[in-house]
């Protein structure tokens, strides 16, 4: 490439450099001379004529590499199907919620295996049965608080979204008790916006609370097409006529 570009300079230079012999013999100079009389001048010229060509050609090689890059991503998310249908919307989140989990599991699990070895090093084992219930309704409180609250504010998180246009269902992949993929297929019909915005939920499907993140969406009209608001707009002019309605 740089070999390419480098020729391509050094003819640009030559054909000045012949412009500059035939513009002396028009004047009745020999070649020789006019070369003699400026060759500085024509060495710089020559050199800054390779070098713009080789920094044009690498910068529209660093082109022509971004728009096949982009092409290819392009092809890639046009052409991702499956069974579902159509990928529209990827969460960011799932890999941290599903570590948050296990880490959460982990150690609830720990500290039910660590809490005979307390009791028993402890002397708490032997003492009052009243102390002991209490000692392990305390510690099994916070094992088990932190994985039920993690799941009810995750269980609708949605990981991915897919849209079947043949059949408009949508299915929400999100992710169970058991950190398992969990799907659920719905249609547009069954979305309800919350009439009050809640923190972990953006819309329902079913009865089941959903969260997405709407910037993560590649193309706004699916996210408008999920939530119904590409909808014609319709009102009931007897509700403006009357006052008592709101």
């Amino acid at each position: 490439m740089f070999q390419l570009h480098f020729a391509r300079g050094l003819r640009t230079g030559i054909s000045q450099t012949f412009s500059i012999q035939f513009a002396a013999l028009r004047y009745g100079r020999p070649a020789s001379h006019a070369c003699r009389r400026l060759p500085l001048k024509t060495q710089e010229q020559l050199y800054h004529t390779v070098k713009r060509s080789f920094l044009n050609g690498a910068s529209n090689k660093v082109q022509l590499a971004s728009i096949q890059r982009m092409v290819r991503n392009l092809s890639t998310s046009s052409t991702c199907h499956s069974e579902e249908g159509k990928l529209i919307y990827s969460g960011n989140l799932g890999n941290a919620v599903r570590g948050v989990k296990m880490f959460s599991y982990t150690s609830s699990g720990a500290s039910l295996c660590v809490m005979p070895y307390i009791l028993l090093k402890t002397g708490i084992g032997v003492q009052s049965l009243v102390l002991k219930g209490a000692f392990c309704g305390v510690i099994g409180f916070f094992t088990f608080l932190t994985p039920i609250l993690l799941h009810i504010i995750t269980k609708g998180y949605v990981v991915r979204l897919y849209h079947n246009q043949d059949t408009d269902t949508y299915t929400a992949v999100t992710y169970n008790v058991l950190l398992m993929e969990k799907k659920t297929v719905f249609r547009q019909s069954e979305v309800k916006i919350p009439g009050v915005s809640k923190m972990f939920t953006t819309f329902y499907a079913d009865k089941k609370s959903m969260l997405v993140n709407p910037i993560l969406f590649p193309l706004p009209h699916d996210y408008n097409h999920l939530m119904g608001y590409d909808k014609p707009f319709s009102f009931d002019t007897e509700d403006l006529d009357d006052p008592n309605k709101s």
